[in-house]
């Protein structure tokens, strides 16, 4: 297994996993549960350069030539100019009044997606792109690693904690309750 930066052939792929790490968030974006919009959406956004979902802020995991994973990753310091795109595009085409509230911030590098192929799931896969992460970012660049994680989702936050994340505080995003979490060098 190899875990790589992205690229834009990979965007179709990428698309599918994020997606199933972020469908609910997704659908309240679109005002609608239709996974193929959504996926339409994401995919949009995947493929293109300079917005939070581009390929350019993702990472891969492969076996055996296959694209099982994929992680989003991007800079908080640029979120605002990151997420623009993204709010203008569901505006226009699905919600004049979206304006999400703020996921991230300044001095993090935040981990927005992670997604594993459903036949995957279980193995370890998501646990080892996070260390991939927290080696690179973190104890080779030495920079802040920052999550959101679901208060209904408590296996997700025992992951994290056991890999050093600590809480931060509270966030709402699309009407969810979460909790910060940041890994810090």
């Amino acid at each position: 297994m190899i875990i790589r930066k992205a690229l834009l052939k990979d965007s179709k792929t990428i698309a599918v996993l994020l997606l199933t790490a972020m469908e609910e968030i997704v659908y309240s974006f679109i005002g609608t549960k239709n996974y193929e919009l959504a996926l339409e959406l994401l995919l949009f956004f995947v493929e293109r350069e300079n917005n939070q979902y581009s390929y350019q802020n993702c990472f891969v995991t492969e076996e055996n030539g296959k694209i099982i994973g994929a992680v989003n990753i991007y800079d908080g310091a640029r979120f605002h100019e990151l997420r623009e795109p993204v709010i203008r595009y569901v505006q226009n085409k699905f919600n004049p009044d979206f304006n999400p509230e703020d996921e991230t911030e300044n001095g993090e590098f935040y981990i927005d997606s992670i997604g594993v192929d459903s036949g995957h799931q279980g193995k370890g896969i998501g646990s080892q792109i996070l260390q991939f992460l927290i080696d690179d970012y973190v104890i080779k660049n030495n920079k802040v690693l920052g999550l959101l994680v679901e208060e209904g989702n408590p296996n997700a936050k025992k992951l994290y904690l056991k890999l050093g994340f600590k809480s931060v505080g509270p966030k709402k995003l699309a009407g969810k309750n979460l909790e910060h979490l940041q890994l810090k060098p």
